[in-house]
């Protein structure tokens, strides 16, 4: 394929290096690397020596390059908005790590500069929406099957004595604009409505420097549906992604990579429930005395959930490609980053002070 996007790549640590050497190696059909920018010069050589890329420490001068068409900005989070903002005014359209910037204030201000006619274009690196697990509990969701869903729990747990500059507020740390991004997102998916408050706290537990490695945000819909969202680096059990759905008519659970299901039979008409104010019998049990004498007729699933290597995160480069190259819509919205954004701004607001 001849018309490659040509990348000019930005930041070489964990995030750079891996999506360069991984994914992005993996479309030699969609894209081109021809600049490569790291404050580390070996870095930057190891990767342009790899990728044939010219090789820059300097990312304003690596902005005079004329083929680069798009920088991929892999800084670190308090970065993002000044090196966006210098590709902008360099010509150049940009992919932009997560979280998009460190506030919402500051996403507006890239989105006023991006994404308009005669403007230059804005990706943002959401690529967990593509992710496997989320997609089948959402499908449960979306299926009726567990009838109308009034709660969902989503986590990803971990435990480390965490000590690099994702710790640390200055850079733009802490697990708010870590995983954050990613779960507030599939959370406003999940939630089924656009109008929501929201309760939070974070707390730091096992971590250095001054950030939360622990948080909780719960959203409450106006459709009486409520997401309870868990981001931790301090849970020693449990680990990983985890999803729990309930509804009035069954549960979904998904964890390890193995979806569980518990409804209704779907043919099964559930009578209206009427209580009875009189005195109960003696006896415990489905005999009138606390539950309904109606006899459920339970359906159970469980399959597992293909995550490994998580190769459907990949599909990322292709969604952009093709929005890229052929103006196809690209399936996280401006209006989404926008929303993660101002959630994170929001609980940031409702903690001023961290727990400790």
């Amino acid at each position: 394929m001849a018309n490659k996007i040509k990348l000019g790549m930005l930041g070489l640590g964990r995030i750079g290096m891996h999506m360069a050497n991984i994914e992005i190696g993996s479309f030699p059909e969609l894209y081109e690397i021809v600049a490569v920018c790291d404050l580390i010069e070996d870095r930057a050589k190891k990767l342009g020596e790899q990728t044939g890329a010219k090789i820059y420490t300097d990312y304003a001068e690596m902005l005079k390059q004329e083929d680069i068409e798009m920088v991929y900005v892999a800084t670190r989070s308090c970065d993002h908005f000044m090196h966006t903002m210098m590709a902008f005014e360099a010509g150049k359209d940009v992919l932009l790590e997560k979280p998009a910037t460190i506030s919402y204030e500051q996403a507006l201000a890239l989105y006023e500069k991006a994404n308009k006619c005669g403007t230059p274009r804005l990706f943002v690196h959401q690529q967990r929406r593509l992710e496997a697990a989320f997609n089948a509990v959402k499908e449960v969701i979306d299926s009726g099957k567990l009838g109308k869903v009034y709660e969902v729990n989503t986590e990803q747990n971990g435990f480390q004595h965490r000590d690099d500059w994702q710790t640390i507020s200055e850079f733009g740390g802490g697990q708010l604009l870590n995983w954050g991004p990613h779960l507030i997102d599939q959370s406003l998916q999940l939630l089924g409505t656009p109008t929501y408050s929201l309760q939070s706290y974070l707390c730091q537990e096992t971590a250095g420097g001054d950030c939360e490695d622990h948080l909780r945000i719960r959203f409450i819909g106006d459709n009486n549906r409520v997401v309870n969202m868990s981001i931790s680096g301090a849970t020693a059990l449990k680990e990983g992604r985890s999803f729990v759905v309930y509804g009035d008519r069954g549960a979904a659970v998904y964890e390890n990579g193995v979806l569980k299901l518990r409804y209704i039979n779907p043919e099964q008409v559930v009578p209206e429930i009427i209580s009875n104010p009189g005195t109960p019998g003696a006896a415990f049990g489905a005999s009138g005395t606390y539950e309904s004498e109606f006899k459920i007729e339970w359906v159970t699933e469980e399959r597992e959930v293909n995550v490994e290597g998580e190769g459907c995160l990949m599909q990322y480069w292709k969604h952009m490609y093709e929005s890229y190259r052929n103006n196809t819509p690209f399936f996280i919205k401006d209006t989404d980053v926008l929303s993660i954004m101002r959630v994170i701004s929001e609980v940031k607001a409702q903690n001023k002070k961290i727990m400790k």
